[in-house]
């Protein structure tokens, strides 16, 4: 605010002095032309009033002369409210004369060095006092006064012409009056309208600040109320986006620490209860390799949620790269599919589509694909219905190969669809069955897929099915892993 004063303030005082130096250029001009076109009039209506002799001087004795002039000068004076004096030249007499200074009278000298100027130029135009006679600054414009002689035109005199200054100097000084209330006035205005917009402006900024320290101290409930329609509430809106967004990160990283929390205490204790009941004698050796079957299960489990967070981080540090190589598709989904064997005999489980593919040869991370394709398959067997089936096709286009995974079972929410793919997302009211899981899986596969430069899409219909596919470019740039 003190800066907006500030330059509201310098910039009156600019106008200010512009004004007032308009002004006085203004009087200048306007002066000057008005004395110097009189002082013009009257010196040659005297240079061709006056009479002179053989010799070229004036008769200014000449008793009609005198009066015709000073008759004139009277005249002229109360028209243009100035003193006009006429001085001969050779004794720098004053011949006639319009003033109320009796320095000015007709008959008195002036001193030669005060008329000088006026009786050797043509005409001057200036501010002065006449050497002391004039107590204030006058406009003062003089012109010589000529005769024709046989020689030529003879000077034989000057006509001063004055007027005073104070007319100028009171008529820019009420200007200037006008000039200083109204900018007081505007200033003060301003200074209250800025107070306003100012503490509007602010007031948002400090609920801004006061939100952002109870975000330090995590609290993210704190929003800030959103009024107007300008810069301000845009950015408070953008602000409260931020706070849902933190809210919300909250809400999944405190999840995530739970889940992650949870699938680490669980296998480390069964772990150690197996490992302890082995070594104590607590389980008979008939049962030792039936539990370190399970030790070694939950080991994998344990394996895979590192992996995981492995891969995580190298995606959002941007370190994963790609190690294409050319590969059968049709090939890795065989061998993961014999992975998942003795579960999906245990369920029942019918597998569709493999008799009609083809060989699929696509370009490609093989082991970052073989991921994904682990990834959709481990799904679609959780979720899979008991006696239900799983459908899968690969489809190659001109540009892309495209691949399809489709299971039976109780199929993903609408509302829910659009969030599957999204870091630390469950399902779990939908996909009950998902209590491993940390949402993880399918966050990754679209972020493996959209760096070979294709994408993945999911559709479900609730209670019937779910499908996922993915498209591979057939052309990709080469990167190195």
């Amino acid at each position: 605010m003190n800066v907006s004063v500030l330059v509201i303030f310098l910039s009156f005082l600019v106008l200010g002095v512009i004004l007032t130096l308009t002004i006085s250029s203004y009087w200048n001009n306007e002066k000057h032309t008005a004395l110097a076109n009189r002082a013009r009039s009257i010196a040659e209506y005297i240079g061709s009033s006056i009479n002179s002799n053989e010799s070229g001087d004036p008769i200014w004795s000449d008793k009609r002369t005198q009066e015709y002039i000073d008759h004139f000068l009277n005249v002229y004076a109360d028209d243009v409210d100035s003193d006009i004096i006429v001085v001969d030249k050779k004794n720098c007499r004053i011949m006639a004369s319009v003033s109320e200074i009796k320095e000015l009278y007709k008959g008195r000298f002036l001193q030669k060095n005060t008329v000088s100027e006026a009786l050797t130029k043509s005409s001057t135009f200036g501010k002065g006092t006449l050497d002391g006679i004039y107590s204030h600054e006058q406009y003062i414009a003089t012109r010589t006064i000529t005769v024709k002689t046989s020689d030529g035109e003879k000077i034989i005199g000057a006509v001063i012409i004055s007027t005073n200054t104070k007319d100028i100097d009171s008529f820019t000084k009420m200007v200037m009056q006008i000039f200083v209330l109204a900018a007081i006035a505007t200033l003060s205005m301003s200074i209250l309208a800025i107070g306003v917009f100012s503490y509007n402006m602010v007031k948002p900024l400090k609920q801004m600040a006061k939100a952002a320290k109870q975000f330090g101290k995590g609290d993210f409930n704190v929003r800030v109320s959103v009024k107007g329609n300008d810069e301000i509430k845009e950015l408070a809106t953008a602000f409260n986006n931020m706070a849902e967004s933190l809210m919300a990160s909250e809400t999944i990283r405190k999840s995530f620490v739970a889940n992650v929390s949870h699938e680490l205490k669980t296998p480390m204790t069964t772990i150690a209860g197996f490992i302890d009941g082995i070594l104590d004698g607590t389980i008979p050796d008939e049962k030792q390799d039936y539990y370190l079957h399970i030790v070694s299960d939950e080991i994998k489990r344990l394996s895979r949620l590192v992996r995981s967070m492995l891969d995580l981080s190298r995606l959002d540090s941007g370190e994963l790269k790609l190690n294409y190589q050319r590969f059968d598709l049709l090939e890795v989904l065989v061998n993961v599919i014999l992975t998942f064997e003795r579960e999906i005999d245990r369920k029942k489980i019918e597998i569709r589509g493999l008799d009609s593919i083809t060989p699929k040869y696509v370009y490609g991370d093989k082991d970052l694909l073989h991921q994904v394709i682990y990834n959709l398959i481990e799904n679609a067997v959780k979720f899979t219905n008991e006696n239900g089936y799983i459908d899968f096709d690969i489809d190659e286009n001109q540009d892309d190969t495209v691949f399809y995974i489709r299971n039976s079972g109780l199929g993903i929410k609408s509302v829910e669809l659009e969030h599957v793919f999204e870091r630390f997302y469950k399902t779990d009211k939908s996909r009950s069955k998902d209590k491993k899981g940390l949402g993880l899986g399918l966050y990754l596969v679209r972020s493996i897929i959209r760096l070979h430069g294709g994408d993945i899409m999911a559709k479900s219909e609730y209670g019937d099915y779910t499908q996922f596919s993915f498209s591979l470019p057939k052309r990709a740039s080469k990167k190195t892993r």
